[in-house]
């Protein structure tokens, strides 16, 4: 879809942000199940294209050799390689994902970033490498047997007008990883050619900016990027190897030019010092870059920060020295409808926050539409 129409004069706009350096493994490791998939061969050929020397096609289906002395040479390890490899059976059945969609997808398994607040890090097991499926036919073909089953957005009056939807971006970014995969891009071309249904949708979040290859998808308005984006000081602080935020915003307005349907994941949120301030400034940013966007569909999702006991140990193995407040102590302890527990804020501190929120979003961001709170 062109942009000629949409875009303002150039004079009427900030200078555009450097873009984010693409992330470049190290290695890339191919299983002799996923040299045999079609769409390995477009994977490949994007990480030639990006420089990748290390391209080594596996005899076997097992992952070795990622392991290190310690835990963080483990991750180091593990954190520069990408793995192709075929999505077992049980990743290819999509799963209830409320409150966000109805259903999740998965084009692959972990990210390259180094959010020190990581919820992967609580939920994925073994060392932290990336992994994207190279059967994407099948990865895909949930979106077709699952249509219309959904009850989150299917059928409901605030919004059934998004079909299904499906989320891509439960364990990975997508984005992050596309210019090496190109599996995003398919996934938008072909929901939004109705290849894979007329009344489907597809969702995604990113702190990532490259949004070059997205823009002319023919991707019939199926598809709603939603940036992550988080106060200055907890972006900087916490959020290692992702785009600076005006570099978010920008790749934002610019999809959103583009006729996307977008969206913001304001997560995680933390009680700073200056956090009313500091959160005022983000959204008053957001209305700037999302101005005079004709045809503006802009949702919010506001996330908490809260960790469990498992992955602050991770964490801390990761990330020895980080800053991140994770003390139990200052935390209320809530249990899962499985039986886990985790740590959030404080009701006070909740009801406070979340009693801000919606007022400043109905403020300075009218045009969005809050999905939730948690």
């Amino acid at each position: 879809m062109s942009t000629d129409i949409l875009e303002p004069a150039a004079a009427d706009l900030p200078p555009r942000p450097r873009p984010h350096r693409l992330w470049s493994p190290k290695q890339v490791l191919v299983t002799r199940a996923a040299a045999e998939q079609p769409h390995t061969a477009e994977i490949i050929r994007r990480c030639e294209a990006a420089g990748v020397d290390d391209i080594e096609l596996l005899t076997g289906n097992r992952l070795t050799g990622l392991s290190g002395g310690t835990e963080r040479e483990t991750y180091a390890r593990a954190k520069s390689t990408l793995a192709v490899v075929v999505a077992p059976p049980s990743a290819l059945k999509p799963q209830p994902i409320p409150p966000s969609a109805d259903w999740r997808i998965d084009l692959a398994r972990g990210c390259p970033a180094h959010c020190q607040y990581c919820y992967l890090a609580g939920s994925l097991t073994g060392p932290p490498v990336t992994r994207v499926y190279a059967n994407l036919d099948d990865v895909l073909a949930g979106v077709t047997s699952h249509a219309g089953r959904g009850s989150v957005t299917s059928g409901t009056v605030e919004r059934g007008h998004e079909g299904t939807t499906f989320e891509l971006s439960c364990y990975t970014d997508p984005l992050g990883i596309e210019h090496l995969t190109g599996s995003l891009s398919a996934a938008i071309s072909r929901v939004g050619s109705g290849e894979l249904g007329d009344d489907v949708s597809l969702r995604f979040t990113t702190k990532f900016d490259a949004v070059d290859g997205l823009v002319d998808l023919p991707h019939g308005r199926r598809t709603r990027m939603r940036v992550s984006v988080n106060a200055d000081e907890v972006a900087a602080r916490f959020e290692g190897g992702t785009a600076a935020m005006p570099a978010r915003l920008s790749a934002l307005r610019r999809v959103a030019l583009a006729g996307y349907r977008v969206g913001l994941t304001v997560a995680p949120v933390m009680p700073l010092p200056e956090w009313r301030s500091a959160y005022a400034q983000l959204l008053d940013d957001v209305a700037a870059a999302t101005t005079d966007v004709p045809d503006l569909d802009l949702t919010v999702e506001v996330i908490t920060h809260r960790f469990t006991p498992g992955s602050k140990d991770v964490l801390l193995d990761w990330y020895p020295k980080t800053k991140l407040e994770m003390d139990e102590d200052r935390r209320a302890r809530k249990r899962s409808k499985f039986g886990g527990i985790k740590y959030v804020y404080p009701r006070e501190t909740m009801t406070e926050m979340r009693g801000w929120f919606t007022e400043a979003l109905s403020e300075r961001l009218p045009q969005g539409r809050l999905l939730y709170w948690t």
